[in-house]
């Protein structure tokens, strides 16, 4: 990327972040936006339209599992995934998606979930997290919440459609954003 861009994206960040703490009563959305925020339905109202999902996470719910890396939609620290029911077919489909990008109004009748919520039923690891530590699959934590999420929601999608098993190619492609 040009300097120029990484310095103008960064500068409008840094922006953003300022102007947030003083909301305009004008700029949040007229009707309550409704969620699945991991298990538990989440109603909020006068929500900032540019509020990002990981602004939300980070400093509302204090869910910091979810880490802010390049605030551009590049490095997938900040994955998360979200759930849409799928119209006439089976279930819900599952996509990772960048939080630092997405704003929370687009989380309206969805579900919302992060790697704070990933265990297994008896509170154990999750099958994704047990797999990567078995593997030696993390790095320095920063980036593994990301990997974690994107391969839940592979692992997800894979168990509705009744496989069970994630192909190296599988795994590689969701991995890659």
């Amino acid at each position: 990327m040009p300097r120029g861009l990484a310095t103008s994206s960064s500068r409008f960040a840094k922006a953003r972040t300022r102007a947030r703490w003083i909301p305009d009563p004008s700029q949040m959305t007229s009707r309550p936006i409704r969620f699945y925020l991991n298990d538990e339905l989440t109603t909020l109202d006068a929500v900032p339209p540019t509020r990002t999902v990981l602004e939300w996470l980070r400093e509302e719910q204090r869910l910091t599992g979810t880490k802010e890396g390049c605030a551009e939609g590049d490095c997938g620290a900040c994955t998360v995934v979200v759930g849409e029911r799928v119209e006439g077919g089976p279930g819900v489909r599952w996509r990772a998606i960048n939080s630092c990008i997405t704003f929370v109004p687009a989380l309206d009748g969805r579900q919302l979930v992060t790697v704070d919520r990933l265990r297994g039923t008896d509170g154990a690891l999750h099958p994704v997290q047990q797999a990567l530590v078995d593997a030696h699959g993390s790095q320095c934590g920063f980036c593994t919440p990301g990997f974690v999420v994107s391969l839940w929601a592979l692992y997800q999608d894979k168990r509705q459609a009744g496989e069970r098993a994630v192909t190296r190619s599988e795994a590689a492609e969701a991995l890659s954003g």
